[in-house]
C-alpha cells in the first residue's frame, strides 16, 4: 500500500522540533514561522507539555466519554477563565472542521432554519458541512453541494443584512481573521452589525476561532478586538499543541439535549492534559501578550522593509499578532521556495501571491529579526 497522492510535498522530513525551531533527518535547522498551519502554539517539544501529557500516559490515555472525565471539567473551568467566557458550555472534538459541524448543527437544532450565511473566500474544513460553507467549489464534492450556503462578501454589511432580513437563516459563520482567504480582517463595523442583526432575526453567530483564535491574534479571541459575543465559538488548531483536538464553546442560551451531540475520542484524557499544558504555558508565559508584541514588531518591521525597498515585491502586510499575511506582487512559491531550500525557513502561503505567517506565540524579537533578514535576502535574489 502506498499513500493517498493529495498533498504536493516539499523534499524536507522533519524529524525534530525545539521551541521555533526544527530539524531534518540531515542535520539541518530551520526557523519555523508557520507552525504546522498554526498548530503549533507554545513551541515545539516544550518540556511542560511533555511531561504532562507523560504523565497522562502513563496514568490512562483514553476511556469513553460514558465516565466522568475529570480532566474535562478541569479544562472547561481553565478555558472560561483565561478566554473570559465563564458562563459558557464546552463541547469537546477532535478537529476544526468537527467543532464548525458541531456548531452548524447545534444551530439548526436550535432555531429549525437550514440556511447559512459564509464570506467569500472562507475557510471551515473539508467535511460534510463545514466544506459547504467554505468558499472554495474545487473541494466541494456534488453530494457536499446541498445549497444551503449564500456566500457573501466580507465587511459588506448591506449585503449580510439584504439576506438576513429574509428571516430564514440558521446562522452566520465567520472568521473575523481569514486565514487561508488571505489574511483578511473583518472590521469592527461590520463585525457589530452582524451582531446586531443575528440578535434581530433570531440567527445564530458563529466565530470560527479554529486558525485565529487561542492567542494568535493576541487577544485570546480575535473578535474580542471587535467587541463582540458571539453565540458559539469554535476551536482547534493550537488548543493543544499539536494532539488533535477541538471545541466548541456555547453560549448559556443553549440547553444540552442527551443524544444530540457525539463522539468517540473528543475530550479523551491524553487530549485534556495536553490542552490543559497548553493553557499551563500560556499562562506561566505570557504568550498571549507576546503574541501581540512581538507580531506588532514584526509587521512595523515588514513595513519598513516594504517602504526602504524598490525591489522589495511586497504590496501589503496585514494581520494582528502572530497571525500575518505578506502580499506581494509575484507568485509566493517564488519566494515560499527559496527561503525553504536556501534560507531555511518555513511560511506558509495564501491564494497565488501572499505568504502566510503562523508561527508558534514564543516567537522572539531576534527570532523575527532573523526572519526579516532571510527574506530580504530571498527578495533582493
Amino acid at each position: 500500500m502506498k499513500l493517498f497522492d493529495v498533498y504536493p510535498l516539499f523534499d524536507v522530513n522533519i524529524v525534530k522540533g525545539q521551541g521555533c525551531k526544527v530539524w531534518d533527518d540531515q542535520g539541518q535547522e530551520y526557523l519555523d514561522l508557520y507552525g504546522g498551519h498554526a498548530v503549533i502554539s507554545i513551541g515545539h517539544s516544550h518540556p511542560h507539555y511533555i511531561e504532562k501529557v507523560t504523565e497522562q500516559l502513563n496514568k490512562i490515555g483514553f476511556y469513553s466519554n460514558s465516565v466522568i472525565n475529570k480532566l474535562q471539567v478541569e479544562l472547561a473551568d481553565r478555558l472560561g477563565r483565561l478566554s473570559g467566557y465563564e458562563d459558557y458550555q464546552l463541547f469537546l472534538i477532535n478537529s476544526g472542521a468537527e467543532a464548525n459541524e458541531n456548531a452548524l448543527k447545534l444551530a439548526s437544532f436550535t432555531n429549525g432554519r437550514t440556511r447559512v450565511l459564509s464570506a467569500e473566500k472562507a475557510f471551515h474544513g473539508r467535511t460534510s458541512l463545514a466544506v459547504e460553507v467554505t468558499n472554495n467549489p474545487k473541494i466541494i464534492a456534488p453530494i457536499n453541494a446541498n445549497g444551503h450556503v449564500t456566500y457573501l462578501p466580507l465587511n459588506d454589511l448591506n449585503a449580510w443584512e439584504q439576506e438576513l432580513q429574509k428571516g430564514d437563516v440558521c446562522a452566520v459563520i465567520l472568521e473575523c481573521i481569514q486565514g487561508v482567504g488571505g489574511i483578511k480582517l473583518a472590521t469592527k463595523e461590520f463585525a457589530q452589525g452582524i451582531e446586531k442583526l443575528c440578535r434581530q432575526y433570531n440567527t445564530v453567530l458563529i466565530c470560527d476561532e479554529i486558525q485565529c483564535g487561542y492567542g494568535r491574534s493576541g487577544k485570546f479571541f480575535a473578535h474580542q478586538w471587535l467587541d463582540i459575543k458571539p453565540d458559539i465559538i469554535t476551536v482547534a488548531k493550537g488548543i493543544a499543541n499539536g494532539f488533535p483536538m477541538g471545541g466548541v464553546l456555547i453560549s448559556p442560551v443553549f440547553e444540552p439535549v442527551y443524544g444530540q451531540l457525539g463522539t468517540t475520542f473528543g475530550g479523551n484524557h491524553l487530549a485534556c492534559a495536553a490542552a490543559l499544558a497548553v493553557l499551563d504555558v500560556f499562562e506561566e508565559e505570557h504568550l498571549v501578550e507576546n503574541a501581540n508584541q512581538v507580531g506588532t514588531y514584526l509587521m512595523e518591521e515588514l513595513r519598513s522593509v516594504c517602504s526602504c525597498a524598490t525591489t522589495t515585491h511586497i504590496k501589503d502586510i496585514r494581520g494582528r499578532g502572530l497571525m500575518i499575511g505578506i502580499d506581494l506582487d509575484i507568485p509566493h512559491k517564488d519566494v515560499r521556495q527559496p527561503l525553504i531550500y536556501q534560507e531555511h525557513c518555513f511560511t506558509g502561503c495564501a491564494g497565488t501571491n501572499i505568504l502566510r505567517l503562523l508561527p508558534p506565540l514564543c516567537l522572539t524579537k531576534g527570532e523575527a529579526d532573523l526572519f526579516i533578514e532571510k527574506l530580504k535576502k530571498v527578495l533582493a535574489s
